[in-house]
């Protein structure tokens, strides 16, 4: 967690000093996205992360901070860019969620078939296995009958 939250206020800083330098936040586009991505890491990692392996006054710190980046970042695009884009921000990033979401489902749904076909083939040499192994034994069982018939004298 600690890495997602560092590359975090990383992409913060470069959003905050693009905008100091260009006096426009669309300038930090990449580092906004950055953000995001590393904002939705850290909470993931959070639910993920089993509560006795959790630092709850760390964490609890942590989520503050990024609080307060949010807050600023709701304040440079409010005042730095144009009228309407903290509103264009927040359904970007629901959009960005939901394809993310969507690409996991996705993703777990492939694993799922790949993992069910190698069910059946399994089950398909299994079937094979037992089946020449019935075939052998029948026929070794046919062959000992007409050996023993065969060699009466």
């Amino acid at each position: 967690m600690i890495a997602e939250i560092a590359a975090c206020n990383a992409a913060f800083q470069v959003i905050k000093s693009a905008v100091k330098n260009s006096g426009e936040i669309i300038q930090a586009g990449q580092a906004l996205y950055d953000y995001f991505n590393h904002k939705e890491a850290v909470q993931k990692k959070i639910r993920e992360t089993p509560p006795s392996k959790r630092n709850l006054l760390e964490e609890f710190f942590e989520l503050e901070k990024l609080k307060k980046q949010e807050q600023e970042l709701k304040e440079l695009m409010i005042y730095q860019g144009r009228p309407g884009l903290w509103d264009d921000w927040l359904e970007f990033q629901k959009r960005a969620r939901q394809q993310r979401e969507a690409e996991e489902r996705q993703r777990i749904k492939e694993e799922l078939e790949r993992e069910q076909k190698r069910q059946k083939l399994i089950e398909k040499i299994m079937l094979t296995l037992w089946l020449s192994a019935l075939v052998i034994i029948v026929c070794t069982l046919v062959g000992t009958g007409i050996y023993i018939i065969l060699e009466k004298p």
